[in-house]
Order: C-alpha cells, then sequence, then structure tokens
C-alpha cells in the first residue's frame, strides 16, 4: 500500500503544482524554459504513474475489503465511465458544444470515472486510488475555473460536428478499454 500512496503523492503532487503553487510554476517555466519544464514534469509523472500501477498491483494481491458493491453497481459504473470518456475526449477535440459550456471536461470526466469506480468497487487500494483522484479532480476544477474568471477567459462556440465527434471518439474509446483495454492492462474485465 505504501507504494501505491507514494505514486498517488508523486503524480498527483506534480499535477497540483498548479493548484497551489501557480506562480512557482511560472517561474520555474520562466527560468528553465518551457521544454526543460514539460520534460522534468513529464519524468516525475511517469515515475509517479508506475509506482501507481505497482502499487496498485500488489494490494491487489492482499485486498482489505471494505464492501462489497451490489453487482447494479457495475451497470452504473459502466454508464458512468462512458460519460466520463466522452467528457474527457471533449477536451482535445476542437470545437465541440462540450468544452464551450463546461470549459474543463477533462477534469469532470476524471471526476465521473473515479466515482464511478468507487461505486463498483469495495476494496481499501480502491478508496485510496479513486477517492485521492477524486478529490483531485474536484480542487484543480475549482482552481482552473478560478484561474478563468481572474484572466476572464471566453471559450469559443461549439458546433454540431465537433460536439458529435467528440462524443463518437469517446465512446469508441470507451468501448475499446471497457472491452479490451482494461482487462488486457488491468486484468479486471468489467463485462465478463
Amino acid at each position: 500500500m505504501a507504494i501505491l500512496i507514494l505514486g498517488l503523492a508523486v503524480f498527483l503532487g506534480m499535477h497540483s503544482i498548479r493548484i497551489v503553487a501557480d506562480d512557482w510554476r511560472t517561474a520555474q517555466r520562466n527560468r528553465y524554459s518551457e521544454h526543460a519544464w514539460k520534460a522534468g514534469y513529464s519524468i516525475v509523472s511517469i515515475i509517479g504513474f508506475i509506482l501507481i500501477v505497482v502499487g496498485y498491483g500488489m494490494a491487489r494481491q492482499e485486498p482489505v475489503i471494505l464492501w462489497a458493491p451490489p453487482v447494479a453497481m457495475r451497470h452504473i459504473a459502466a454508464l458512468l465511465t462512458a460519460i466520463s470518456f466522452v467528457l474527457i475526449s471533449a477536451a482535445y477535440v476542437p470545437r465541440n458544444s462540450i468544452k464551450a459550456v463546461l470549459h474543463h471536461p477533462m477534469l469532470l470526466g476524471v471526476k465521473l470515472w473515479a466515482f464511478a469506480h468507487l461505486l463498483a468497487n469495495g476494496m481499501l487500494a480502491d478508496v485510496i486510488l479513486f477517492g485521492s483522484f477524486l478529490i483531485w479532480a474536484v480542487f484543480c476544477f475549482r482552481a482552473a475555473r478560478q484561474r478563468d474568471k481572474a484572466a476572464m477567459t471566453q471559450y469559443p462556440a461549439g458546433t454540431a460536428m465537433g460536439t458529435i465527434i467528440a462524443v463518437v471518439v469517446g465512446l469508441v474509446i470507451w468501448a475499446l478499454f471497457a472491452f479490451w483495454l482494461h482487462g488486457l492492462l488491468i486484468g479486471v474485465r468489467p463485462f465478463a
């Protein structure tokens, strides 16, 4: 469990710099260059991610069961994760209405993804992993909205085509992940 917690601290800590120390982050980017900052950020994030994967895998070997979720929660989680994949894809598809309205759909997608996994899983490692991502996404979303307000950020209006592309891409990636990659990469088949 310690490796999982260390990985979360490294990964989410790196991704929280903009929440707690945005001025310091800007100063470091200016001091070392944008390229050097992104390289260091990526390396630390990858190390944190690897620790999360290894730590979570180890924690699953000796599970601490907190509760046994009803089977219906898996179905609810499947629906919520499908929506979360659409939200996450909307962060990258240009000129879609989802991003135009929500402004930060990736963070909302992470919140929904984490919440869905908390509903469907009852191990201590699940609560630590998905609960940490949920808490991080809540604070990150709030900070992003505050930055938008301070900068008076305007988001371009979405188009029907951009929105359709975001929805289709999100659902296709969700289906690939849910029916194939989740089992291959994580060892759990949600629809088995």
